[in-house]
């Protein structure tokens, strides 16, 4: 009977997770309606049926089994007690401009190894976000509780059909080097990110407005007053928009005046003195060792602005860096090596924070592990080797915070853009109801009946037959939480013979690498940018430059 439920499980989760369209020949999904959908997401002024376009967008997403959700985040981070005025937002981005930490006006950090880019336009890593707060700003900013609070601009007006928005800038901004900053330097940075000639990984984000990419519709007033954005449907979240990085304002005089701007548009800030807008500049860069950021005095809110130099110390070491924090050496760190979390729990110093995110594995699906698969074939495959994971041992044994065990993509708590929240099984029918797409449990007899539909043979002992192997090679950066959580998956797909290689690299090429495709399977997550689930979908459309799995290319 267990073994004829566990079958009848796998139909149906055959059955329910087929919802998006096949594709003629291969293993890849045809993603054509997905892009569609997602841009009909983006115009649409009906927000109930939005609401459920989403949900058949998370639908096809799963459906493909290339998405394997693991927990939903919340922030671990260890500060000094004389630390004092920092705050994080949901989407982890760390704030340390209005920091006042004792009679030290020197705060020593460690976020992270080498950034992979410090152009606010080209980072899509949550440390870059963090860095890019540091040293430049956008027309809004976030407050201690997490809300959009003005920045560079004063405040905003908008259409009473919600399609114009008229930000007010304020008075005397100036760049680090002392010249004018206005609505035409916004009006510029706005139109680079969204170009395809920056080719930016979020340019994405700019497709709500009118005359995206090459014809965006936002423009300076002649005096540089007034910055007005042309939306082509009401956008609930456009002041997160106007504080997300990609939004920042970069100079132009600056930028274009690197050697290399044509094939390397970040290339005007590889090294640290270039011009920036934020409450600190880039002082000193010690590549792969250390970075330095001064006060910068023509900021607008510089008075407020304590601390005087961010020290930074970069390593995806954990446990040298827990070390240097222990010796004194670092006052904030964002990472502590697995075996001490335990001992760290309910310390002073020792804070856990939610988020808005989902850790995940991602499966490239034009990986050579697929060939001669139907997309069904291996979408059944990835969806089996799903199953096996035990997720709970993953968060008891490794995260140890209480994360929440992960069934969907979408977070749990986020918000669906129209009064409610989108991950509620009572108004969404999810395969496995409440639980999403996934059951929480390990189900060893289901995967082997899915890994089966898939054309893999197995003994009387549900291990996989010689005749039919699995191996492949797991990617992720040098951090021994990450790598433990690599380890986990291997033991639990080694329970059915599955052969997984673990591959650890540094965090800025392991970006890199992802991204570019060289890989079969590989460690990932998602902060949200702002609570609202197309952040979370438009990611995977064939033009984004997040979209890691490779769908549609």
């Amino acid at each position: 009977m267990k073994k004829l439920l566990a079958l009848l499980l796998a139909l149906t989760m055959v059955l329910s997770f087929s919802a998006f369209a096949l594709a003629d020949e291969g293993s890849e999904p045809d993603w054509t309606e997905y892009n569609a959908l997602i841009s009909e997401v983006k115009t649409t002024t009906d927000f109930a049926a939005r609401v459920e376009m989403m949900h058949k967008a998370e639908d096809i997403l799963m459906g493909t089994g290339a998405i394997v959700p693991i927990y939903y985040y919340n922030d671990l981070y260890m500060a000094k007690e004389t630390l004092s005025g920092y705050y994080s937002n949901p989407y982890g981005t760390k704030f340390f401009l209005y920091a006042n930490n004792g009679d030290n006006t020197t705060l020593r950090l460690c976020l992270a190894s080498e950034p992979d880019k410090l152009d606010p336009a080209l980072n899509s890593s949550v440390d870059g976000a963090t860095l890019a707060t540091a040293s430049f700003g956008g027309l809004y900013t976030y407050d201690a509780e997490g809300n959009p609070a003005p920045n560079f601009a004063t405040g905003y007006e908008v259409s009473e059909d919600g399609l114009t928005y008229t930000f007010t800038m304020r008075d005397g901004l100036k760049w680090s080097d002392g010249s004018d900053l206005t609505a035409k330097d916004f009006e510029y940075s706005w139109k680079r990110a969204a170009s395809t000639a920056t080719a930016a990984d979020y340019s994405y984000m700019y497709s709500s407005i009118k005359g995206f990419p090459d014809e965006l519709a936002v423009a300076a007033s002649e005096d540089g007053k007034t910055f007005t954005v042309e939306l082509v449907a009401p956008c609930a979240y456009m002041l997160d928009l106007a504080a997300f990085p990609t939004f920042f304002v970069v100079k132009q005089s600056v930028v274009e005046a690197a050697p290399d701007v044509a094939t390397n548009p970040g290339a005007w800030a590889l090294e640290a003195g270039f011009v920036s807008a934020g409450p600190f500049v880039l002082e000193s860069w010690t590549h792969n060792q250390s970075m330095v950021y001064v006060k910068n005095p023509n900021y607008w809110d510089a008075a407020n602005v304590k601390i005087e130099r961010l020290e930074f110390m970069l390593s995806d070491d954990d446990t040298a860096i827990f070390s240097a924090y222990q010796n004194g050496d670092l006052d904030f760190i964002d990472t502590v090596p697995t075996d001490q979390i335990a001992s760290l729990i309910g310390t002073p110093e020792f804070h856990v924070v939610d988020e808005l995110g989902t850790y995940y594995v991602i499966f490239n699906v034009k990986s050579k592990l697929f060939d001669g698969k139907t997309v069904e074939q291996a979408a059944a495959m990835r969806k089996g080797l799903s199953m096996l994971i035990d997720r709970q041992y993953i968060i008891d044994s490794v995260a140890q915070t209480g994360q929440q065990i992960a069934t969907s993509f979408i977070p749990a708590g986020m918000l669906n853009g129209n009064g409610g929240i989108f991950k509620d099984a009572a108004s969404h029918a999810y395969p496995n109801g409440s639980d999403g797409y996934f059951a929480p449990e390990v189900d060893v007899e289901g995967a082997v009946e899915l890994l089966k539909t898939a054309g893999y043979e197995f003994d009387a002992n549900n291990m996989l037959s010689a005749s039919t192997p699995i191996s492949f090679e797991y990617l992720t950066n040098n951090t021994s939480g990450h790598i433990a959580i690599a380890e986990c998956v291997q033991q639990d797909l080694a329970a059915i013979g599955v052969n997984m290689t673990i591959k650890s690299i540094d965090w800025a090429v392991f970006l890199d690498e992802r991204k570019a495709g060289n890989y079969d399977v590989a460690r990932n997550g998602w902060i949200a940018d702002f609570n609202d689930p197309i952040n979370m979908l438009e990611m995977w459309t064939t033009d984004s430059g997040n979209n890691d799995a490779q769908f549609g290319r």
